[in-house]
């Protein structure tokens, strides 16, 4: 077994232990409304809702029983603006405090880039692949949806709608499509953390476009398309819309906002690409700190900011569930602060900024999942234990394995284990509800605990295989890592003829 295999296995062990998601770390280094049915939970996101039987086919903003409330598309607008905020520039200015001066253009570039070509695949095919329902008696409808809103071709941008968590409550079809684009585009921009500093720009955007399409889509389609809630009217009816949904969702995972969606989606494809692009030239022989802590310091903020367009709008309606989202965005962020800074504080002797920020970061991604399902016993514990776990594989285990995640991209999947124990009322959470009997349904720990397993181990062999080919290909093809030379100039003047700073 060649050296860099033990290493990818003892990675991926680390990942079963601590999880992944695109959570840039250290410094250098819905609610009641929300699931589907006691059996199968809700996920987060609806895909465009099958009708009721007695309301038309297709339904219509402003057909009777099928209201858009002017203030849930207000909110679903400004919580689109917000997790546009957390891209660009927030993350932008978080990765690039993170690099070395002679790199910090290229990390900002990066971000930006990968936002623009994600949102015009998006709009052209991937809303569709991700959020229709496949073509009936589809062997691979539980993974891939149709074409049938191929850039957005047949909708009527005033008309067209997108159930929401409630019955009878829809969004404009082009709203909701705009709010996932958001989430596409930073999922695919976070993984950047992992190849800081050594990926050829060219080889970078290929293989963006082809994970974008073979890894995040299905995995947002498993994860998040059903039927919608007035697909719910019976239990035979339950049963044929339950059919239609993806593969995790039929298992019954719960991920409110993104916990696997989007951060063990991109985190695990950060540890492949990081893993087969090898360390930096210098890695471990030459001091690499961050050149702006303080740039690192607002782009968290401006994460920090935007999240909460990213978990209170999740529950695409503003209502309480939007409100125990909010809630627990701040607060569960605050503990996971606390705990990341005070755990620096009693083992290195000193809280560090960087610490801080890493540790609200580690917070963001561990209550993500768990957003609008659990109280605050829920985050504040799921959040505690991400920040000292966070910090001890950072700080600790990834220098044992010897890899170089150039910006700590790789965390943990707590927060999805955490939604499926604190989701349980008994804990304060919110339960698992059931839209044929239209009440929160008897609750299955175990059952919840199993589900989530199952949504986390899919989405880390789905994704990290798909960045395995996709790299090994582009490695015998065109290559993937930047020459020594242009590492030793920087990416910023090597691949795009400017600095960041001209002094």
């Amino acid at each position: 077994m060649s050296r860099f295999t033990r290493k990818l296995f003892a990675s991926l062990a680390l990942v079963a232990m601590l999880g992944a998601h695109a959570l840039p770390l250290f410094a250098q280094d819905k609610p009641a409304e929300k699931p589907a049915d006691a059996a199968a939970p809700a996920a987060a996101a609806p895909a465009a809702a099958a009708a009721a039987p007695a309301a038309p086919a297709t339904p219509k903003c402003g057909d009777k029983g099928f209201d858009c409330n002017k203030g849930d598309v207000s909110w679903m607008m400004t919580s689109s603006a917000f997790v546009l905020l957390m891209t660009v520039p927030g993350l932008a200015l978080f990765y690039a405090g993170m690099a070395r001066t002679r790199n910090a253009l290229s990390t900002v570039m990066q971000s930006f880039s990968i936002f623009c070509v994600v949102a015009v695949l998006w709009v052209i095919y991937g809303y569709s692949i991700a959020f229709t329902a496949a073509h009936e008696g589809s062997s691979l409808s539980p993974f891939f949806g149709s074409l049938d809103k191929f850039f957005m071709l047949g909708e009527d941008p005033a008309t067209a709608v997108a159930a929401t968590f409630s019955k009878g409550q829809y969004l404009p079809d082009f709203v909701y499509c705009m709010f996932q684009l958001t989430f596409a585009a930073i999922t695919v921009a976070l993984i950047a953390g992992g190849f800081a500093e050594r990926f050829k720009f060219s080889a970078m955007i290929i293989f963006c476009i082809l994970w974008f399409t073979f890894a995040y889509l299905p995995v947002a389609h498993m994860v998040w398309y059903w039927d919608g809630p007035d697909a719910y009217t019976t239990q035979k009816a339950a049963d044929i819309a339950q059919s239609h949904a993806g593969f995790l969702f039929q298992k019954g995972a719960l991920d409110f906002a993104g916990g696997t969606v989007v951060h063990v989606n991109s985190g695990i494809a950060a540890l492949v690409c990081a893993l087969m692009l090898g360390k930096r030239n210098g890695y471990g022989k030459v001091p690499m700190p961050p050149h702006s802590v303080m740039m690192t310091a607002i782009g968290t903020g401006m994460l920090w900011m935007g999240w909460f367009g990213f978990n209170a709008g999740s529950a695409l309606e503003a209502t309480g569930a939007a409100g125990i989202a909010f809630f627990n965005t701040l607060f569960g962020t605050a503990v996971a602060g606390v705990a990341w800074a005070l755990t620096e504080w009693i083992v290195k002797g000193k809280p560090s900024l960087l610490g801080v920020c890493s540790g609200i970061v580690a917070g963001l991604v561990a209550i993500t999942p768990a957003a609008g399902f659990v109280g605050p016993v829920g985050a504040f514990f799921t959040c505690a234990i991400a920040g000292v776990l966070c910090f001890f594989a950072v700080s600790t285990v990834k220098r044992m394995l010897g890899y170089d995640d150039a910006l700590d991209t790789f965390g943990g999947m707590i927060g999805s284990l955490g939604t499926g124990i604190f989701v349980n009322p008994k804990f304060g959470g919110t339960g698992v509800y059931d839209y044929v009997a239209n009440k929160v349904g008897d609750f299955d720990a175990w059952a919840q605990l199993v589900s989530q397993f199952w949504d986390i181990i899919v989405t880390l062999i789905w994704s990290g295989t798909v960045a395995f080919v996709i790299l090994l290909v582009l490695k015998v093809t065109i290559g993937i890592r930047a020459s020594d030379e242009a590492q030793e100039e920087g990416l910023d003047l090597a691949d795009h003829g400017e600095k960041a700073y001209n002094y």
